[in-house]
């Protein structure tokens, strides 16, 4: 989620128009249905594209009631195709990825039956690095990013609470805009999708990292407290659960002054990389959050609800690049140590205990398995 991004100046208008599909009706694969992805694939079901989602936990759930979303801009139920295999799917038009980036591994298996030589293929991710790995798998010509300026919460299988915001932008994989692009943008906003063409889709990374570092970071990195997040390590075991929403981060001077602290490191860091983004945008983001009341961005929802964290592409990838172009960057990895610190407590809490060897017989290894995300 982001609060700031400049709108490009638009050309003249391009007739819309996706690859082989010359009417304006397209096939449009959603893969990773939570929250981003049920929200934005109901709405360009709402405007009568022919949407498909890729469910594998909830796909019983939403073929029979379909996706409802409870919206601060009015509630509907929406109603597209579900498939629980990629190959029950097959090729699109259109790819939207909202899969966590957690589970970025699938997307090997999942997305070769969904894709032709024309596809687009659109990631909403957040953080660095999705776009370079879906080019990795299917080659760069059809890649596409995303950013969603939007607060969303799944509150359960099949359900979508929608509370601000909603625009979205769009950028091309180490391309500037394109014709299609362009196109991309007027299949959103005719479906009521506030949609910008970032001219350069890296720079809009970084910018949507200036928020998103602070408040989803500081949000989850809160459980173990100020001084430990001010030095990077846990101070021994910590019990509190509950994180900390952006009301509570800016409400008290010391953790507003890390937010911003945070958010002049990244901008900095962006700067060193080529990516002109003023240091007035700390503030003007810092402003408009206060107006969001007591909102938990996604990350601190998955710590709370003990889903993966999205680590990597969010504060990880960020540090390295950062400190590849000999950026200080001391609160950035502070904050990742007290983050990897609590998703490796977190992971050794719930590992099971050792077996007890059976009477009279040795220990019985069992080979784990884990199921892949839906």
């Amino acid at each position: 989620m982001d609060l700031a991004h400049p709108s490009p100046p638009r050309p003249e208008p391009i007739a819309p128009t996706l690859p082989r599909t010359p009417i304006e009706r397209r096939k449009i694969g959603v893969v990773g249905c939570g929250a981003v992805g049920s929200f934005y694939g109901a709405k360009l079901w709402q405007a009568g594209q022919d949407v498909h989602f890729l469910l594998r936990s909830d796909h019983q759930i939403v073929r029979a009631a379909g996706v409802h979303i409870h919206s601060v801009a009015g509630d509907f139920q929406a109603h597209p195709h579900v498939a629980s295999r990629p190959e029950e799917l097959g090729p699109c038009d259109l790819v939207l990825i909202g899969l966590k980036t957690t589970a970025n591994a699938v997307l090997a298996q999942w997305l070769p039956p969904l894709v032709r030589p024309d596809t687009l293929v659109l990631t909403l991710q957040n953080g660095l690095g999705n776009e370079a790995h879906l080019a990795a798998l299917l080659g760069d010509a059809g890649i596409l990013g995303g950013l969603c300026f939007v607060c969303l919460n799944r509150t359960a299988p099949g359900v979508v609470r929608h509370l601000a915001h909603g625009q979205i932008a769009i950028g091309e994989y180490r391309r500037a805009p394109l014709p299609r692009t362009w196109a991309l943008a007027d299949l959103f906003q005719r479906a009521g999708v506030a949609c910008a063409v970032a001219p350069d889709l890296e720079q809009a990374h970084w910018e949507k990292l200036v928020w998103n570092i602070p408040f989803n970071g500081l949000g989850v990195g809160g459980i173990a407290g100020y001084d430990a997040v001010r030095q990077g390590g846990l101070a021994g075991q910590t019990n509190q659960t509950r994180t900390l929403p952006t009301s509570e981060l800016l409400a008290d001077p010391r953790w507003e002054g890390l937010v911003r602290d945070l958010m002049i490191e990244v901008i900095a860091a962006a700067n060193a990389l080529g990516h002109a983004l003023p240091r007035k945008l700390a503030e003007e983001m810092i402003a408009r959050t206060r107006c969001m009341g007591d909102y938990r961005a996604s990350t601190l929802l998955d710590y709370e609800q003990g889903r993966p964290v999205e680590l990597e592409s969010l504060f990880l990838e960020p540090l390295r690049r950062a400190q590849a172009a000999r950026v200080p960057t001391p609160r950035l990895a502070a904050l990742c140590a007290v983050l990897r610190a609590l998703d490796g407590a977190r992971t050794r809490a719930h590992r099971p205990a050792p077996a007890a060897d059976p009477p009279g017989g040795a220990l019985t290894k069992v080979k784990s398995t884990q199921d892949a995300p839906g």
